[in-house]
């Protein structure tokens, strides 16, 4: 006992000893924090010139002009973006900033901790500075995604712009001009002022509005009336890889002209002065849809006008962009509004912001003819038998998929069968069927999620001020049309982990999901548009067709107890080179055999021989009539007049 004493008096002194010495690291004092934005108007003008002509490098150029600048002036590079819900402002592409003041250099230093924070470390000779910088959009596809191109470009005023810390982003103005090339036409929700030659002069905005505008511009365009005569324009402005490619068919252009009817009678609203869907159809630039208040940024492929009928697959991209005008833009949630875009935002209503949305953009793609009814039922077998299968469930809620923007930027996934990702959109699209029907159902068919979308986002027409929403008032709206327990409704089906998919509104609405041995016609089309085999609800797995490289496969699966995994490829299937039509083949003549489905496949250098242990057939989703159920869906899916 006495050894033992001795021991921690030791102990103890010797502590004490070196925490005197040496007191190890402590919390460091960051310096000065960066000012909070405030809802006050901001004293100066910003003067911001971008020159996009050198289409050669895919370099853009810009200058700007910010009067009323103090020598504590902190200058901010856009974050977190509108639109994609996580801080992916790309400041990896921003290069060469320069600052003068009365043709003096001003030093400046990237804050350490705020990296999209650029400080003023000498004092500018003038309340007005110059700032030059260079924005470095991607040479190859290894950077990113394609934005400019030698016929056509994509520009997002977010990532050519600096400016001033301690406002509210709609306090502060900005007088923008644009430089494209000589021969080009461009589209955007902004009001040219004027144009002389290549160089537009915008009318002055607030840079809210100003990165809420993106800009296509193109050698080859079209600008497309999609509500003649209307006292509020909605306008269609393509631009293409080629002229030819332009050629509308009158029944795409009435579908288009449709869709604007449909979503008016729908929400009974509109919250923009004119509103322009920009549209790229080509191979070069990326294909993408992203929301806007009074524009929407949409791509998709080549061929899109000109092969109509082979084409349908994605044709609900423009619907549910311009839905997000609605619900995302004019209504949004109240933790993702933020005062600029250097504040964090929160996503935990995706679920309504992106989920309704994706539910409303394919009933409106039905409604106008952008779908007929049957292309309609089978992109929803698709998603109930995507979710259905999605092992990933296992573990996650659909909640915490509302993370995944910021999580995982879209990146590449090994597993993303397991991880799940961003399934608040497909998934809530389900859960918002479910609300839909069982409205129906308990109102016998007097009232439907259509009396919740005119009630909750057709408020206040033609108002451009965003209205946030919370939980709770999305709850409230729903009982004003149907009273319900709503609340435990919702959190059962978006917090709480689910085993099975929420399949409950596909069948009140009178359907079943079934397998059979052939795809639908929809499909078909999209596997042959991007050279696909899907083999996703069999084998579990996906092929390029043309070289036969597997680009996913489904966690658990046949092809994953095989030990298959994305990037490998497959060169022969039972002794035969491998084409999806001889797997197919050998899949179907599997069912009344007993041994396995051998591949000769190559991962990087090695070769090896897989056994698939695989015996019931194709399989591939569709929707059969309950005839005992009333046909809810048609009805969901029928135009309004």
């Amino acid at each position: 006992m006495k050894h033992l004493l001795l021991t921690q008096s030791l102990i103890t002194i010797l502590t004490c000893t070196c925490a005197a010495a040496s007191p190890g690291p402590t919390v460091r004092v960051p310096i000065v924090a960066i000012m909070a934005p405030q809802d006050r108007p901001y004293p100066g003008i910003l003067t911001l010139n971008v020159d996009l002509s050198d289409i050669d490098r895919k370099v853009v150029r810009v200058h700007e002009t910010l009067s009323a600048v103090t020598a504590n002036t902190v200058l901010l590079y856009p974050e977190w973006l509108p639109g994609t819900h996580a801080p992916q402002g790309p400041i990896d592409r921003f290069a060469g900033l320069k600052i003068t003041s009365g043709g003096a250099a001003v030093a400046w230093m990237r804050d350490p901790i705020e990296i999209y924070a650029f400080r003023l470390t000498s004092a500018p000779n003038a309340d007005t500075i110059n700032i030059e910088f260079e924005y470095l959009a991607p040479t190859s596809t290894k950077v990113g995604p394609t934005e400019i191109d030698r016929d056509l470009a994509l520009l997002e005023w977010n990532s050519v712009v600096l400016y001033p810390a301690g406002y509210f982003s709609r306090q502060i103005l900005v007088d923008a001009t644009l430089t494209l090339p000589a021969d080009w036409t461009f589209g955007t929700a902004l009001e040219a002022q004027h144009t002389q030659g290549a160089v537009t002069t915008f009318q002055r905005v607030d840079l809210d509005r100003l990165v809420d505008s993106p800009v296509y511009a193109g050698r080859y365009g079209v600008k497309l009336d999609l509500d003649p005569g209307a006292k509020v324009p909605v306008h269609l402005d393509v631009f293409a890889d080629r002229s030819e490619l332009l050629a509308i068919k009158p029944e795409a252009l009435a579908a288009y002209r449709n869709l604007v009817q449909q979503a008016y009678r729908l929400y009974g609203s509109h919250h923009y002065a004119h509103y322009d869907f920009l549209y790229s159809l080509s191979d070069q630039i990326a294909q993408h849809g992203l929301e806007h208040h009074q524009s929407s940024g949409n791509g998709s492929y080549p061929d899109s006008f000109t092969e109509w009928d082979k084409t349908a697959a994605g044709r609900d991209l423009l619907s549910h962009e311009y839905t997000h005008s609605w619900n995302g833009k004019f209504r949004r949630p109240a933790d993702l509004w933020t005062p600029n875009y250097n504040v964090p935002m929160q996503n935990s209503l995706l679920w309504v912001y992106e989920g309704q949305t994706q539910y409303w953009g394919k009933v409106l793609t039905a409604r106008s003819g952008l779908w007929t009814k049957q292309q309609a039922l089978d992109d929803l077998a698709l998603t109930a038998a995507y979710n259905d299968t999605l092992p990933g469930r296992d573990w996650r809620s659909v909640r915490d998929t509302t993370n995944d923007e910021i999580i995982n930027p879209r990146r590449p996934m090994s597993w993303d069968s397991w991880q799940r990702f961003e399934d608040y959109y497909s998934e809530g699209a389900l859960v918002w069927l479910e609300v839909d029907t069982l409205i129906r159902e308990r109102s016998g068919g007097k009232r439907s999620l259509d009396d919740f979308a005119k009630d909750f986002f057709g408020i206040d027409d033609g108002s451009f001020t965003v209205a946030t929403y919370t939980f709770d008032d999305v709850v409230k709206a729903l009982n004003a049309v149907e009273a319900y327990d709503w609340k435990s409704f919702l959190h059962s089906r978006i917090d709480d982990v689910r085993q099975t998919a929420p399949l409950a509104g596909l069948e009140r609405g009178g359907y079943s999901l079934v397998y059979t041995d052939t795809p639908s016609d929809l499909s078909k089309a999209d596997e042959d548009k991007r050279s696909e085999a899907d083999f996703w609800f069999s084998l579990g797995v996906t092929i390029n067709d043309k070289d036969g490289t597997v680009n996913a496969v489904l966690w658990g699966a046949p092809a994953y107890r095989a030990k298959l995994t994305a990037g490998a490829q497959i060169l022969s299937v039972n002794g035969t080179a491998y084409e999806s039509g001889v797997l197919k083949d050998a899949i179907l003549a599997a069912k009344t055999a007993t041994a396995p489905l051998e591949l000769i496949v190559k991962t990087g250098n090695h070769y090896r021989l897989v056994q698939v242990d695989y015996h019931d057939g194709l399989r591939y989703p569709h929707l059969k009539r309950t005839e005992s159920i009333p046909a809810r869906l048609d009805d969901i899916y029928a135009p309004r007049s």
